[in-house]
């Protein structure tokens, strides 16, 4: 069974980005070290708040859609609920 991924990134000034991916790890170090053009490099999205884990990628998909019509607020509300204090989750991940 595949696992695909969910995640939000932040930039220290709390600008978010949501992605959906089947590696987070590999995604996150695209992030943390600009390997990715475009908004995430732009606005500097690297630190990895919140993510969750769904076993069909359809529903991966329309998970991460729901979440970027959001409303900032609701966004942050379900980051603070698992990551009250905004720690980069990945913040150990690489050397």
């Amino acid at each position: 069974m595949f696992t695909y991924y969910v995640y939000i990134m932040s930039s220290r000034s709390r600008v978010l980005y949501t992605g959906v991916t089947n590696d987070l790890e590999r995604r996150v170090y695209e992030h943390k070290h600009s390997k990715l053009k475009g908004f995430s490099s732009k606005y500097k999205t690297f630190q990895l708040v919140y993510y969750e884990e769904i076993h069909d990628v359809y529903t991966a998909i329309s998970r991460e859609k729901q979440i970027k019509k959001w409303r900032r607020s609701k966004k942050t509300a379900l980051i603070e609920k698992i990551n009250p204090t905004w720690q980069d989750l990945a913040a150990d991940w690489f050397d």
